[in-house]
């Protein structure tokens, strides 16, 4: 959030075309305060309703960083608030749950300190972009004598394999870009004056996609480690007849034989 007093949102968003961008509005740090995660909780299930939006950039105000992550002198506000710590990160667990399970991809530009939330928020989005040069990623938790709180432990094991997140969160690791892709734990790597808007290219490419398939997919792929491979494989069927005889499917069919690029509707 932004300094008491201050009247800048915690919250910047901006609309092209079907993809938004979200920015973190607390430089240099971009902390991930009490409003802040207020806000991103109505904005999610917002953007999820919204039928022009296909896509989502997550990105931190200013040239710097990320996230550091949650502002920790805000913990015995949100308490009294909230009633308890757990209803504190019960939210947060909410809202990174929202971010995973919506049928629309979310991409995270991660440059600079990606610390704690600052990395948890961006394993709950689909794709996560990372500057070649600056980064420090990690979840620092065991310094502060505590865990990762807000999925943390679970995501990046399921992202990079338990032994690689072991490593990083039992010896308090701030890994950069470059190793962070050489792990499996970021998709792209550019340098800083790039990255931004190779995330928005990203983003673009995923909003061009059919609509309706690509929800199914995301359905299909982030529910799997729930399911037994049948419940899965159902799932996925159900992804596949959904797009059965609709508008995107039948003109991706025609593009293939045509031998031109398809251009989808969302229908």
């Amino acid at each position: 959030m932004t300094d008491s007093g201050s009247e800048q949102p915690p919250l910047l968003l901006e609309q092209d075309g079907a993809v938004v961008t979200i920015t973190i509005n607390d430089p240099p740090r971009n902390r991930l305060g009490l409003e802040l995660m207020d806000e991103l909780e109505a904005q999610t299930a917002a953007l999820a309703a919204d039928k022009s939006v296909h896509a989502i950039v997550l990105r931190g105000a200013g040239d710097e960083h990320f996230s550091v992550g949650m502002d920790l002198k805000q913990l015995p506000e949100g308490v009294r608030r909230m009633g308890s710590i757990e209803a504190v990160l019960d939210q947060r667990l909410r809202v990174l749950a929202a971010i995973e399970g919506m049928e629309k991809p979310w991409v995270a530009v991660m440059r600079g300190y990606c610390l704690g939330g600052g990395l948890e928020l961006p394993l709950a989005c689909h794709f996560r972009v990372a500057a070649a040069e600056g980064a420090k990623i990690g979840l620092p938790e065991l310094d502060l004598g505590t865990v990762p709180a807000w999925g943390g432990t679970v995501r990046l094991a399921r992202c990079i394999g338990r032994d690689q997140a072991l490593d990083m969160i039992l010896r308090a690791r701030k890994i950069s870009g470059v190793e962070a892709h050489r792990i499996g734990l970021v998709h792209e790597v550019w340098p800083n004056d790039e990255l931004q808007q190779r995330a928005h290219d990203l983003a673009q490419r995923l909003a061009e996609g059919p609509a309706i398939a690509v929800a199914g997919v995301l359905r299909s792929v982030v529910g799997a480690e729930d399911k037994t491979l049948e419940e899965a494989l159902a799932e996925e069927r159900r992804a596949v007849m959904k797009t059965m005889g609709t508008k995107d499917q039948r003109e991706g069919m025609k593009a293939f034989l045509e031998k031109r690029k398809p251009k989808f509707t969302g229908e």
